[in-house]
């Protein structure tokens, strides 16, 4: 370890841009179907509380995300505030043109750094599936829209196990050769420790600048929050999380939901990390998207405040 302590800064930036996955994302994998309204509500209480890019739905087939099937409407219905981005998955060309259809602001593309969990969940090679974008980032260019790109299972795949940072590396760099403006590097079933995501990052940051890469850490056995401090103290300075702790992924058999946007953000307020986001209002968009499910937060931050404000 001491080498790769020698590697990194040791210093966390002063800033860091959340970007909010929840009504995505986090949304996706949640059986309770929750209504359009409820959808553009929680967006908008998350961009009240200053976070300035919102993944807001996916245009995907309903048979296999049913809880995607409002996006057109939330995004049609959804009153936008200046200097927020309300960005969108678009896994094909058709959900891309739907996508423009509803003037989504930016959307995210998304490759594998596991050949398994492409083949078994998309039926084609990680270089098809990335080949598939080749459209999307033809018509973004045209359109002058931004594209996000994705990679998962970045420190472990639920079919190979553990994943080498060369292979993570490969893809990532594929995507930014593409034309992707930020990649953010997803540990999809959570098994990454900080000593594995320095290493992963350490690879890949040597062929895609570190400032256009971002993180995106699910919580199963519990590392998220120094995954992400470990990633900090590399350079990283744009971290997706998830409102309340929802979600998971629905391909990823045993992972759980993605890192908590008001623990992440209690965190980077303890490191005095400015993120312009309210506080108090982020726990109040926690506490109303748990109401609606029916179920607690996963966050440890919005059930302590919680039992802080009924004790």
């Amino acid at each position: 370890m001491s080498n790769l302590i020698n590697s990194f800064p040791l210093f966390p930036p002063t800033q860091v841009k959340i970007v909010e996955v929840g009504p995505r994302d986090g949304l996706q994998n949640e059986a309770t179907p929750i209504s359009v309204n409820d959808k553009i509500s929680l967006i908008e209480k998350l961009s009240h509380a200053g976070i300035n890019y919102i993944e807001s739905g996916s245009f995907v087939s309903p048979k296999w995300v049913p809880q995607m099937a409002t996006s057109p409407e939330v995004f049609e219905k959804l009153i936008r505030e200046e200097g927020v981005t309300y960005a969108a998955l678009t896994p094909n060309m058709q959900g891309f043109e739907a996508a423009m259809a509803v003037n989504a602001d930016e959307v995210a593309i998304f490759g594998a750094a596991s050949e398994s969990f492409s083949q078994k969940n998309i039926n084609c090679s990680i270089d098809e599936s990335l080949e598939r974008f080749t459209p999307i980032m033809a018509a973004a260019k045209v359109a002058n829209i931004k594209v996000r790109g994705y990679v998962s299972c970045v420190m472990g795949c639920p079919y190979e196990g553990n994943i080498a940072p060369e292979q993570v590396a490969k893809v990532a760099e594929k995507l930014y050769q593409m034309g992707c403006y930020e990649i953010s590097l997803g540990d999809t079933i959570g098994v990454g420790t900080p000593a594995s995501v320095i290493k992963m990052l350490q690879a890949v940051s040597a062929r895609v600048p570190m400032n256009k890469l971002a993180v995106h850490f699910h919580d199963t056995y519990g590392q998220a929050l120094t995954n992400i401090y470990a990633a900090l103290q590399m350079g990283i300075t744009v971290v997706d999380s998830a409102i309340a702790g929802l979600g998971g992924c629905p391909y990823a058999k045993g992972a759980s939901g993605n890192v908590a946007t008001e623990d992440v953000v209690y965190m980077l307020n303890g490191l005095s990390i400015n993120t312009g986001i309210n506080f108090e209002e982020l726990l109040d968009a926690s506490w109303f998207i748990s109401e609606k499910l029916g179920k607690a937060p996963i966050s440890k931050v919005s059930n302590a405040y919680l039992a802080s404000k009924t004790s």
